[in-house]
């Protein structure tokens, strides 16, 4: 459905951000990222008690190429 929007004001938006109002057809990211993190790392609320004895993360990467993102332009 068509929208009608006043003034919108946007002040800084980052490298792979995406910014719409109204319809879209459709919304492609221009970047990629690969995130290594312990376990635990992204728990969120209230009163975690989170217990990682002896934890490891494993980076060891042996495709050295991951899926591109060539085509999303």
């Amino acid at each position: 459905m068509p929208a009608i929007v006043g003034v919108a004001q946007v002040i800084t938006l980052g490298n792979s951000s995406v910014f719409h109002i109204g319809d879209v057809y459709k919304i492609m990211p221009f970047a990629a990222a690969k995130t290594f993190s312990g376990a635990g790392s992204f728990n969120t609320g209230e009163r975690l008690d989170v217990n990682n004895r002896l934890s490891t993360t494993n980076t060891f990467d042996p495709d050295s190429i991951d899926q591109a993102n060539s085509f999303n332009m």
